[in-house]
């Protein structure tokens, strides 16, 4: 009888704990800290190139992320003429958009990912930025350069 009982209560446990595994798995999976959507992972670097900038996107460990540009033509290997640290991943919407969002002397830097647009032909990425007054002084397609 207390064989019985004994294997009862295993068994009980043995079930319990891949419930609770699995459950744990499912709740892991669901988490939405490196991607937007579990099918559109958002890459560490990213390098696009606009018709006036290269820009380098890189998260770093802090888990927020660093904006460096340089001129269409310049070199990525040379010193970057601007470096903005501690930007943030924006989600917009649920179809898989998002962008980055840099503040820098009172000007925004947003780099857009166009996952879903109006038009077959939208670029991979858009280049936003914006004065202290919201006034859009920059906008310009990107393309992925490296990624």
């Amino acid at each position: 009888m207390i064989k019985k009982i004994l294997l009862g209560a295993f068994c009980i446990a043995q079930f319990s704990l891949a419930y609770a595994n699995e459950k744990r798995a499912v709740i892991n999976s669901s988490k939405v800290s490196d991607e937007v959507q579990p099918f559109q992972k958002i890459p560490k670097t990213v390098i696009i190139k606009t018709k006036k900038f290269k820009i380098r996107i890189d998260k770093q460990p802090n888990g927020k992320y660093l904006y460096q540009s340089w001129a269409a033509n310049a070199k990525i290997t040379s010193k970057p003429s601007m470096i903005i640290s501690d930007g943030e991943l924006i989600p917009d919407g649920t179809g898989g958009n998002y962008y980055f969002s840099f503040i820098n002397k009172g000007f925004t830097y947003q780099v857009w990912r166009n996952y879903l647009t109006d038009s077959a032909s939208k670029a991979p990425y858009t280049l936003s930025v914006s004065d202290e007054n919201g006034n859009e002084v920059v906008n310009q397609d990107g393309f992925v350069v490296k990624q």
